[in-house]
């Protein structure tokens, strides 16, 4: 017989640990936590109540805080760490990582700096191995209360990607493949701009057409870099688009949402981030996202907002009054 595909997922948090789980309940997985009090609850206790509350994960899914003990017989490994710790954590992970085992990246952010995508990050750091990303509209407590919810295996090897599927997929969890690796990793990393825009919005109290005008243009800004970067178009518009971008500004439980929303609060940066558990990449991404706009020579004037409030201190009052003062041009091209 055939032997089972091992899994290995790396990132103790909220949506590394629920992926750890889905997978868990379809293959022998292992969930690698820098936090040895985390990784002991999880392997014992089948609960992470540092980000997850009570909530119960598969039985089967083990864990450890040992990087080498995780990765080394593992058949496909599953990159759950935030965006800025990407590479320090894989170049850990190089030497006891078989060749051409697959990677999957979770992360929805940029590398500082030198402004690469997570994906990229992998494919430099572990060179010769199938690289590709999971995302979608996916809030981890969701989807460990058994709600119905979806997400993409996107990446260059459809048969790599279908043989992916199965691992993740559940009865109330399809997964679907994509090919547009490009315009799927960016959506997961713009949307989170929108969505400090949208809870800005839900702070000041603005009304539901403000709302729902910031997402729909937050939308056109990410289809618009995401095309003169050599995203397809529809991509922006199925789940790892318009799917991710509605869950993060509409959810409460969105980290993005938050920091917008206690920043319309008077809160300072610093104290939302201090008082927060997890990261929110909207906030690290947001600069790099306006130096992108400029090399690509996009207009994104809701991202240049958010920059200026989380990057120059400006109140979101102010930043919704400067994106009132754009001029409404062709809704296709270039405009607020």
């Amino acid at each position: 017989m055939t032997p089972p595909i091992r899994v290995a997922v790396l990132g103790g948090g909220s949506w590394g640990t629920t992926v750890a789980s889905l997978a868990a309940a379809n293959t022998p997985t292992v969930l690698w936590a820098r936090s040895e009090e985390t990784a002991r609850e999880v392997h014992e206790q089948h609960t992470n109540s540092r980000f997850l509350d009570d909530r119960k994960l598969e039985e089967s899914l083990e864990a450890t805080s040992d990087l080498a003990e995780a990765v080394s017989s593992a058949d496909v490994l599953v990159v759950g760490v935030p965006s800025h710790a990407i590479r320090e954590t894989l170049e850990k992970v190089a030497p006891h990582l078989r060749p051409w085992v697959p990677v999957l990246s979770l992360a929805k952010g940029l590398e500082q700096g030198t402004r690469m995508r997570p994906t990229e990050i992998v494919g430099e750091v572990l060179p010769g191995h199938p690289v590709g990303l999971m995302a979608g509209p996916n809030l981890a407590k969701e989807v460990l209360d058994g709600m119905a919810a979806a997400a993409v295996v996107a990446m260059a090897d459809a048969r790599v990607a279908e043989s992916l599927q199965a691992l993740f997929h559940s009865p109330r969890f399809r997964v679907y493949r994509n090919d547009d690796l490009l315009g799927s990793e960016l959506g997961g990393v713009l949307k989170n701009i929108i969505a400090i825009a949208a809870g800005m919005a839900e702070g000041l109290g603005v009304g539901d057409n403000t709302r729902a005008m910031v997402l729909t243009r937050g939308l056109e800004e990410m289809t618009r870099l995401g095309e003169a970067m050599g995203g397809q178009t529809r991509t922006f518009a199925g789940l790892t688009g318009l799917g991710d971008l509605m869950a993060t500004c509409m959810s409460s439980q969105s980290r993005n949402r938050r920091v917008g929303e206690e920043l319309a609060r008077d809160k300072s940066l610093e104290q939302i981030t201090e008082e927060m558990n997890q990261v929110a990449e909207g906030v690290k991404t947001a600069r790099t996202v306006m130096e992108l706009a400029e090399e690509y020579e996009v207009t994104l004037p809701i991202c240049c907002e958010v920059d200026l409030v989380v990057n120059e201190g400006r109140h979101p009052r102010e930043a919704y009054r400067g994106l009132q003062h754009a001029r409404a041009k062709s809704e296709q091209h270039q405009v607020a």
